[in-house]
């Protein structure tokens, strides 16, 4: 009962302030993370626009993340904001289906940058041929790697499964474990499985799983995890990952125990906090499993939406359109340490940023990772799959039927 209580407290507190008070020619804008990154990287952009924009008075209400996904529900019926965060992919299409979202496939069609220097990122943004928001940053996924280990024993970074494969023999042999990972809180786990299915199907098959459209049960999904066996058996993760979280896996990378870790950007600093140099670490692709398949990329996004019922498009349209720019997306991404999506900004000069535009600008595609691609009861009870097949892959088929007894009640 405390537990309802405090909920019910928090969604209506996060409805009370997304709704704030904002006269009719008012630009209202609904932001999702007040973390000082994150916050200070919005606002700056905010401010940049006001400059540009002197006779649009903009309000905006700013709360956390989780506030946010219970008060959006509200808000877009009842009163909505112009802007809205949110995220792409299929984490938009319920709103999207609802009617509750812009479509802006005009603005995309007629705003420069929109039109050229989103490629990689539009798919994401695309559903029924139409755009429904404008994406302001991502960061890319990949594996992380002591360069150091590789160079002592002669490994070379891996372009194809078979290489991979290879790597991870002569690690095993060096008495070093290939990977690291910590699947305590599981989406771990879901992020070796995303890189596997794309590697192995593709992007459109691998919407097509977390859209509902392809079983668990089907052949191509079932390949993906013999890949993922032989992953398993020839290259191997560290012991007792179920009981690890993501940062307690960093410790057997950073004493050179394990050489590859699965993981997205932001783990970077935790590596340098544990010790390691710049030197001693580097950045590669997920390896070509599926000869000559178009590359797709692990690349989770945030993104600005126009709810159906704003009061305010002609102004939101503007923002949106603003935000687009290079040199805007440029400095809110130095601020918060991720990508722009916008392919001609200039990034921060690090070298795993610069390797991650390289990566995602270039991609024919980009996942959102699977706890946003699914379904929220989906991507749980997926995920508790995944990491129950890394410890137990005997168990493999009685994992799949169940999760497709799970997909066929979410989806129905």
């Amino acid at each position: 009962m405390k537990s309802l209580l405090k909920s019910t407290i928090i969604a209506a507190a996060a409805a009370a302030l997304m709704t704030g008070t904002a006269s009719a020619g008012d630009l209202v804008i609904n932001f999702d993370d007040p973390n000082p990154a994150p916050k200070a990287g919005f606002e700056a952009a905010v401010e940049a626009f006001k400059k540009a924009n002197p006779d649009v008075n903009v309000t905006v209400n700013i709360n956390d993340r989780e506030a946010h996904k219970t008060a959006i529900r509200n808000f877009l019926s009842a009163d909505a904001p112009d802007v809205t965060a949110w995220y792409p992919g299929n984490r938009m299409a319920p709103f999207v289906d609802a009617g509750q979202f812009e479509d802006i496939s005009d603005l995309w069609a007629s705003d420069p940058n929109l039109s050229t220097s989103f490629e990689a990122i539009k798919p994401t943004m695309t559903r029924d041929g139409k755009q429904w928001g404008v994406p302001y940053s991502y960061y890319q996924w990949g594996i992380y790697y002591r360069k150091d280990i590789f160079d002592d024993n002669n490994v070379s970074v891996p372009a194809t499964w078979d290489e991979l494969l290879t790597a991870c023999d002569t690690l095993k042999e060096a008495g070093v474990t290939p990977f690291t990972i910590g699947t305590k809180f599981l989406w771990t786990a879901a992020g070796v499985f995303d890189y596997l299915n794309l590697r192995t199907n593709g992007y459109e098959v691998h919407n097509d799983l977390t859209a509902g459209k392809v079983k668990y049960t089907d052949p191509r999904i079932k390949e993906t995890f013999a890949n993922w066996q032989t992953m398993l058996e020839r290259c191997s993760f560290v012991d007792n990952h179920a009981t690890m979280s993501w940062q307690d896996a960093v410790a057997p990378f950073a004493k050179g125990e394990a050489a590859m870790y699965v993981m997205g950007n932001f783990a970077v600093a935790a590596f340098k906090d544990a010790g390691l140099t710049e030197d001693q670490i580097d950045y590669f692709q997920f390896p070509e499993i599926t000869p000559g398949l178009a590359r797709a990329e692990e690349a989770p996004a945030d993104a600005l939406f126009i709810p159906s019922n704003a009061k305010n498009k002609e102004d939101a349209k503007k923002f949106l359109s603003f935000i687009a720019q290079p040199e805007i997306q440029a400095e809110w991404n130095k601020t918060i340490g991720q990508l722009p999506p916008n392919s001609k900004s200039e990034i921060a000069d690090d070298k795993f940023i610069q390797k991650g535009f390289e990566t995602v600008s270039t991609a024919s595609g980009l996942a959102q990772f699977y706890d946003r691609d699914a379904p929220a009861e989906m991507a749980k009870a997926g995920m508790e799959g995944f990491q129950e097949f890394m410890v137990k892959p005997d168990r493999l088929d009685a994992i799949l039927e169940r999760l497709d007894k799970i997909q066929a009640r979410v989806y129905e």
